[in-house]
């Protein structure tokens, strides 16, 4: 069998061949001075053994190596985003049930919010989904998280459903049909 000479497939090979392997790239030390300093807020608000698991005073963040500061850095984006994604599908969740309850009435809201919230398929995908929008837009995030908390703490027409409301509506009306009726005697 003779090979036969593809140019496509000659230019594909040169490719495979320059082509780096999939060996990820070390992390820029041009931001180790940035990750340093944000574990030095971290350690000032005293929630460094939470979020990273390690107790930190402000001199032991200065002297820590480059490879060290990654490593805590990693683990302080790690929790922020689980407690952004946490804060995000609870103000969501909450958001929700409220605008439900403007339809139809609603027992216990606290009581909803913690199934949906167990519920493993509804975590899953709401994590994802919150996840990937603070991947994606990062800070302008605190805007969406903002309003939320804000219309969860909203009345929107007090605790009447509409139902309630068209109930009232058609009471009012018989009442003020049967005064008309009353004053034209």
């Amino acid at each position: 069998m003779a090979e036969q000479n593809d140019p496509m497939m000659d230019e594909v090979m040169a490719l495979l061949e320059v082509e780096p392997t999939n060996v990820p790239e070390p992390a820029p030390t041009s931001n180790i001075p940035a990750f340093r300093e944000e574990l030095a807020i971290l350690v000032s608000t005293g929630k460094c053994k939470e979020a990273i698991g390690v107790n930190l005073s402000q001199a032991q963040v200065h002297q820590l190596d480059p490879k060290d500061v990654m490593k805590y850095y990693k683990r302080y984006e790690t929790y922020v985003g689980a407690k952004t994604t946490d804060t995000m599908i609870d103000n969501f969740l909450s958001l929700s049930i409220k605008t439900a309850g403007l339809v139809v009435k609603i027992e216990n809201a606290d009581a909803i919010k913690n199934e949906l919230k167990g519920d493993f398929i509804i975590s899953k995908n709401l994590s994802q989904y919150f996840g990937g929008l603070a991947l994606r837009y990062g800070g302008a995030l605190a805007l969406v998280s903002a309003a939320m908390i804000t219309a969860k703490h909203v009345d929107f027409g007090g605790e009447q459903t509409a139902v309630q409301t068209a109930e009232q509506i058609t009471e009012q009306h018989s009442v003020n049909t049967r005064e008309l009726v009353n004053n034209t005697e």
